[in-house]
């Protein structure tokens, strides 16, 4: 019996899975975390907020599963990525984290963009206002004094870990959305430094995603009654660690995430930039492949808004626009394009917000909820199309997340891809188990574990992970206008 712990940091949310054979979940855990935006286009968190909350749902695990967490062999953090975090001498927050969905970086991407004009085919992307990047030139020019006290930048799932095992370090998939790594040699590059005004000695040593980045504090051994030692992998960015939880391991595996965002992960062979149409493309957490990620700014976090503006609860929406669509057909409804904070993929307009069309004294909550999937999910089909003309080749689908919730949505978006998509049973924890995974490797399970697809997929539980097909509606295409 081998157990491991993986963390996934959402920005919305914090969830530890304790699994057995990385196919049986034994606990779970999660705890809220709180967004701030004190100015319009702002998006922060307090750093050590994350830290306290991991604190406590391994806390709550240790007394749900205090027999199993003994014999725990690894932790694994997947994480939010992009984010600008900013510590000083003694690695202490000197401000709150700004997130990867701050916006208040635009002119800094032109800058950036101007003084390496082909940043896009060095890094992850063109510049954006949430890539790490742009970030730190905007505080060099609006918090000087602060940035003259900077001596380290870490991301996410890396202060946890820090807090965790007291060792610094990044690795390659989340390093790539600084915009400071060169991604195809996964090191930092002095010139992209210099072009963002950063120090490279102020930046944390990078190492594969597999790898024991640090072991767990004594006194974190001891209250969680580990007898240890408990190997940390160095993790993954969000996007890495969900794709590979949810099989995604092998050249053409697509894993569609709807969450907060929408996350197109395409795994690709060979490192094939595509800044001219917005899109993301970092080292995978599996061994010589990459992962292109088209991006959807406002996904879940687009049906909350609706949600909000008519003072229904999500799952209650979701049910009302099943039945309009099955009574009336989509042709009634609003139409929307549900950019609340901006698009990046494929048209790189951060600036851009929603419009609605279409409005009439018959639409309803559930029309609007109904407008809200369905223009999500044809953003997803935009983010497929600008992958396959840069290169890419997806060829088999998952799709993984909150919104999996909603069958509605779900075909939706089999449609607008017109390709079948597969729905897994537990599809919220794709993020931990990717984690999880991570960590048994790095407690000395092999990185076969990750390179070989078959071993990726095949610790795979029936009862909570049951692959089945959500299949195109033609029908439904063409009374969408896309048949």
């Amino acid at each position: 019996m081998a157990l491991h712990i993986g963390i996934d940091l959402g920005t919305s949310g914090i969830k530890a899975v304790l699994i057995e054979d990385l196919s049986r979940v034994i606990a779970v855990s999660a705890e809220p975390v709180a967004v701030s935006r004190p100015q319009i286009g702002y998006s922060e968190q307090d750093a050590d907020l994350w830290v306290t909350k991991v604190l406590t749902c391994l806390d709550r695990l240790a007394h749900e599963a205090p027999r199993q967490m003994s014999a725990v062999q690894g932790i694994g953090l997947s994480g939010q990525m992009l984010a600008a975090l900013i510590l000083d001498a003694n690695l202490r927050p000197l401000r709150p984290a700004m997130l990867w969905n701050d916006q208040r970086a635009l002119d800094e991407c032109g800058e950036l963009l101007a003084a390496v004009p082909d940043i896009g085919q060095r890094t992850n992307g063109t510049p954006d206002p949430g890539l790490t990047a742009p970030k730190l030139m905007w505080l060099r020019k609006h918090e000087p004094a602060l940035m003259d006290r900077a001596r380290m930048l870490l991301l996410t799932k890396d202060y946890v870990r820090l807090a965790l095992t007291g060792e610094v370090a990044t690795e390659p998939s989340d390093a790539g959305g600084t915009q400071l790594l060169d991604v195809a040699s996964a090191r930092w590059d002095a010139a992209l430094c210099a072009a963002a005004g950063w120090d490279p000695a102020h930046l944390p040593p990078v190492v594969d995603s597999w790898t024991e980045a640090g072991r767990l504090k004594h006194d974190l051994l001891q209250r969680w009654g580990m007898t240890g030692p408990v190997a940390v992998a160095a993790g993954a960015g969000d996007n890495m660690g969900s794709t590979l939880g949810a099989g995604g391991a092998r050249p053409g595996d697509a894993v569609l995430t709807i969450g907060t965002s929408g996350v197109a992960c395409v795994v690709d062979a060979a490192f094939h930039p595509g800044p001219q149409r917005a899109i993301l493309t970092s080292a995978h957490v599996v061994p010589k492949v990459y992962l292109s990620m088209g991006v959807v700014m406002s996904a879940t976090a687009s049906l909350d808004w609706v949600g909000q503006m008519t003072g229904r609860r999500v799952p209650d929406l979701d049910a009302e626009a099943a039945a309009f669509v099955a009574a009336q057909g989509p042709a009634v409804a609003p139409i929307f394009l549900p950019c609340l904070t901006g698009i990046r993929t494929p048209h790189n307009r951060p600036d851009l917000t929603g419009r609605i069309t279409g409005i009439h004294p018959g639409v309803t909550p559930a029309m609007l909820a109904y407008a809200t999937m369905e223009g999500v999910a044809f953003q997803f089909a935009d983010c497929i199309a600008a992958q396959q003309e840069v290169g890419v080749r997806p060829d088999r689908f998952t799709v993984v997340g909150g919104g999996t919730r909603s069958r509605l949505w779900l075909r939706l978006l089999a449609t607008t891809l017109d390709r079948p998509v597969s729905l897994i049973d537990g599809a919220d924890m794709a993020g931990p188990r990717g984690a999880a995974r991570l960590a048994a490797v790095a407690a000395g399970a092999g990185v076969s574990l990750l390179r070989d697809p078959v071993a990726a997929t095949q610790n795979v539980d029936p009862e909570q992970i049951l692959a089945r097909a959500i299949t195109p509606r033609r029908e439904a295409a063409r009374a969408m206008a896309i048949g």
